[in-house]
């Protein structure tokens, strides 16, 4: 369980107010349909709301984060998330999938996409693409059931998704233009797939059919 409180950095000569300085907490947390109680985002154009309640990240690769980057402060929440979910594999999670974590409900929405408050906060922008060149993300999910979570509360899929499509998949279609037709514009017309998402992958889709 991993919160934030309001931090102002310095980018391209401006202050910036971020959210991304998460540290973990052992109370519970609430999940609410438009974001995690206590949890602070600055920029709800591109974070929070409803397609991006709470963001969930493996615990299984950090080993491989600290490897990279040895001389940062590690604990969990380094990858800005609400919730460190061991065992957390984006290729075997598909958009629209249903999983119970304590009292909520939460639904796959889309894979998070890294931007420069990731980088300031690695000290280095390397990082994101380092984090889009490895492949794992992270989940952001909608939450379509109110409720608190705790410390080793566990997530259990309770309904499994017609999708073809895993939280992989998706980020590799965004940032690739190695895909198969059917695999974009099944995603594209993927009603569980958040809407700012598909709405990148079309320029994609029409390219393709050119």
């Amino acid at each position: 369980m991993n919160l934030s409180s309001p931090r102002i950095v310095h980018w391209k000569g401006k202050e910036v107010e971020t959210g991304i300085y998460k540290y973990p907490v052992q109370e519970s947390i609430q999940l609410g349909t438009f974001g995690v109680a206590k949890d602070h985002v600055a920029d709800l154009k591109v974070h929070g709301g409803i397609d991006k309640s709470c963001y969930f990240y493996s615990a299984d690769h950090y080993e491989y984060w600290k490897s990279l980057y040895p001389d940062l402060d590690w604990n969990w929440g380094m990858l800005g998330e609400n919730i460190t979910v061991e065992g957390l594999e984006e290729s075997k999670i598909h958009i629209g999938d249903v999983y119970e974590i304590g009292e909520a409900h939460i639904q796959i929405s889309q894979p998070r996409q890294p931007c420069f408050k990731l980088g300031i906060k690695f000290g280095t922008q390397k990082i994101l693409r380092d984090f889009i060149n490895k492949g794992w993300p992270g989940c952001y999910a909608r939450v379509i059931k109110e409720g608190k979570v705790e410390v080793g509360d566990k997530m259990s899929l309770i309904i499994r998704s017609k999708s073809s499509q895993s939280v992989q998949d998706i980020f590799k279609m965004l940032y690739s233009d190695d895909f198969e037709r059917i695999k974009i514009e099944n995603a594209v017309h993927d009603g569980n797939l958040a809407q700012s998402v598909r709405q990148q992958l079309l320029p994609k889709l029409e390219r393709s059919a050119r």
